[in-house]
């Protein structure tokens, strides 16, 4: 059961962490991945993603001991300029593929959306999409 603020998040970067962050199953590679708060320098030219988290309205969720924190996760995925669009979407369906109605952690998330090009892309040079996906945590 997820306690705090930083269960969800740890909670949340972890599942990137074991999927991103190696070989897909499909072949596909591993991606470097900013989180906030965190130094991180974009590789060049190459495919990453930024991972960030906001947390919404925090309320008492009736019938139970815990309280219903929503949030939305966002997620970044940045591609080289100039090279289309099938390696970012590829990218995005494995993210989206994680987090569509997922069930972990005491974490429930709705279904996702994107992704949508972001324009113009930051930091550039790349080709940027953004999905989201809101979310519910049960904090004790």
């Amino acid at each position: 059961m997820s306690s705090t603020y930083n269960d969800v998040r740890a909670a949340i970067e972890g599942r990137f962490e074991l999927d991103l962050s190696t070989r897909s199953p499909n072949g596909e590679p591993p991606y470097a991945i900013a989180y906030s708060n965190i130094p991180f320098t974009p590789p060049n030219n190459i495919p990453w993603v930024q991972v960030f988290i906001r947390f919404g309205d925090n309320n008492y969720a009736t019938l139970t001991s815990f309280n219903r924190q929503t949030g939305t996760l966002v997620v970044n995925v940045f591609t080289p300029q100039g090279q289309g669009t099938g390696e970012n979407f590829t990218i995005a369906e494995r993210i989206k593929d994680l987090f569509d109605r997922a069930k972990f952690s005491s974490i429930i998330f709705d279904a996702a959306s994107g992704p949508a090009q972001v324009t113009p892309a930051a930091p550039e040079p790349y080709f940027q999409t953004q999905l989201t996906a809101t979310f519910e945590a049960y904090l004790d």
